[in-house]
């Protein structure tokens, strides 16, 4: 589940506006939007606890440098922006091209790729007579037979020709195709990223409450399907004299948390956001809401986003992090 952020030279930075942004909820999440919490008349801040001035400089500096690193995996060639296509595969044939009629249709190459055989867990592909596509970089030809493995695998691959790339993905045994187009309008388009205004409040030192080892936590993604997640503890803080917590996902390097609060669906993505900390050092963990992000599915239908669990709705507004995409989703 770690977050896997997917450079266009037209956005070089991201940038900071002010608190308004329309809401982005996409077709095929209709009732999901029962997660998203109503906004205060009030805002809700952490008393200061102002860092001191070459700490402050040190920390923002750090973050800038996060949100630059945050962008150019966003915005490069086969990032989250370029997802045109997401295909769940029965067993069979699939004949696969730019051309009308094609069993799964990409938008740039050739009119016939060729054919994607799938059995099973097992895939292979066929490329047509005449036509050259890239196995990993390397060009392929007919009557070359390409075993196709789902990323996970230790021999996954990757097809391109022209601007198009696809990947197989597992997801619970079925094979799924997705398909990404570094050409693609979300991508040559993209405006940038909004934000909060930096706060040091929102950096925050949690307690780190340790639970079994085994436990996991149910998340629920947008394609309504549920999953059980490793869940190693939570975190809890105090704001303005309020308790909260978060339950943690064990994302291996890091703790990785799925949160909505009060400006989900205003400010900030309706469905919610991510947020990575570093596992604990001496029973604490440091929260730093201001590298809050938004998910995949902000800006393509073409992503499988977990959803905040009950637990990590925060009735609280969050002042800080990523606000809501300015930009339209791309879908069907």
């Amino acid at each position: 589940m770690a977050a896997n952020d997917d450079r266009s030279e037209r956005v070089a930075r991201s940038r900071v506006r002010g608190l308004s942004s329309p809401v982005l909820v996409g077709p095929g999440l209709v009732g999901l939007a029962m997660l998203v919490l109503s906004g205060c008349s009030q805002p809700e801040r952490p008393e200061s606890t102002a860092l001191a001035e070459t700490d402050a400089q040190h920390w923002e500096r750090t973050a800038l440098a996060w949100r630059e690193r945050r962008l150019a995996r966003l915005t490069e060639p086969y990032g989250w922006l370029s997802l045109v296509g997401l295909h769940f595969l029965d067993d069979g044939e699939w004949r696969v091209g730019s051309g009308a009629g094609s069993d799964l249709e990409v938008p740039a190459g050739p009119a016939d790729w060729g054919v994607l055989t799938v059995i099973g867990e097992r895939a292979w592909f066929d490329p047509a007579p005449g036509v050259t596509i890239r196995v990993d970089g390397e060009p392929v030809q007919a009557p070359a037979s390409v075993a196709f493995f789902p990323e996970g695998h230790p021999d996954a691959r990757r097809i391109e020709a022209a601007s198009v790339e696809l990947q197989l993905l597992d997801r619970s045994g079925q094979l799924v195709l997705r398909v990404r187009d570094s050409e693609a309008p979300t991508r040559i388009g993209f405006a940038g990223l909004d934000y909060f205004p930096f706060a040091p409040q929102w950096r925050i030192e949690a307690d780190w409450r340790a639970h079994p080892e085994g436990r996991s936590l149910l998340i629920a993604n947008v394609l309504g399907e549920l999953v059980h997640e490793p869940n190693p503890g939570s975190v809890e803080f105090e704001i303005n004299g309020r308790r909260f917590g978060l339950e943690a996902i064990d994302s291996d390097d890091d703790l990785f948390f799925v949160f909505a609060d009060r400006t989900s669906g205003r400010e900030s993505y309706g469905l919610g956001r991510f947020l990575y900390a570093d596992w604990p050092v001496d029973g604490k963990v440091v929260l730093d809401f201001n590298r809050a992000y938004n998910p995949p599915c902000s800006f393509t239908e073409f992503s499988t986003c977990p959803l905040p669990p009950p637990e990590n709705r925060l009735d609280i507004r969050i002042e800080a992090g990523e606000l809501a995409p300015s930009v339209p989703i791309s879908g069907p």
